[in-house]
């Protein structure tokens, strides 16, 4: 018999059947990894919510949102629609940030053909309109809540799709139930995406209805 079929996968994904051609393990801790992540996010916060100081507390923090958002679909999501297929055996610091998360999904380092057009089409819209709506409330733009509405239907739109995937293949590709993996990774991190753009969907439509109803008023006004 094989000897790499004697000692299992050399990998860490999930099927353990998995087949990764030219993979390479991490030489990078997750700690290393997920404290990389965590502190440029936490950079984008601070420095987002410093120059925002003349809005609400709700539009500061949805404002930080849109900053964190453009670093992650534009930096992190758009390295992997770049380098989908060489993520495996790539030692660069955000190759081995998606090997990482792969634990969690291992359709990432398979190039699944889901993830691949889903990241490229966040990393370049969602992206760029995160940006955007960074700029548009910042400089008061009257379109800046159609912005909104916008990327926030097509954020919850890719994470539902991602999630209901997965569910249609009984989450075969992470260990189901593990804390970290599972239910932080996979779940928890995801599932910002569902929660918050809902939220957001729900202020722009109440900041677009009363604007329409103004406008209503005032031809009425007018007319009369």
């Amino acid at each position: 018999m094989d000897a790499t079929a004697e000692s299992g996968p050399s990998h860490p994904y999930w099927p353990r059947n998995l087949v990764i051609p030219n993979y390479v393990a991490n030489d990078r801790s997750m700690a290393e990894i997920l404290v990389f992540l965590f502190s440029v996010s936490g950079v984008f916060l601070l420095v987002t919510w410093m120059i925002t100081a003349r809005l609400s507390t709700w539009r500061r923090l949805a404002v930080c949102w849109f900053a964190v958002c453009g670093f992650i679909h534009s930096v992190i999501e758009g390295w992997f629609s770049l380098y989908y297929d060489l993520i495996p055996g790539d030692q660069s610091f955000l190759s081995q940030l998606w090997k990482e998360y792969s634990k969690g999904d291992s359709r990432y380092v398979i190039a699944d053909n889901f993830t691949v057009c889903m990241e490229t089409v966040t990393a370049c819209l969602w992206g760029p309109f995160s940006f955007w709506a960074v700029v548009a409330f910042l400089t008061n733009k009257p379109y800046r809540f159609v912005l909104q509405l916008i990327l926030s239907l097509g954020q919850l739109y890719g994470a539902v799709l991602y999630f209901f995937t997965e569910h249609r293949e009984d989450y075969s590709h992470s260990e189901l139930g593990h804390p970290i993996y599972f239910w932080f990774y996979f779940v928890f991190l995801n599932f910002l995406w569902i929660v918050i753009p809902l939220a957001l969907i729900m202020d722009a439509w109440r900041q677009l209805t009363a604007a329409q109803r103004h406008k209503d008023g005032t031809k009425k006004s007018k007319k009369q």
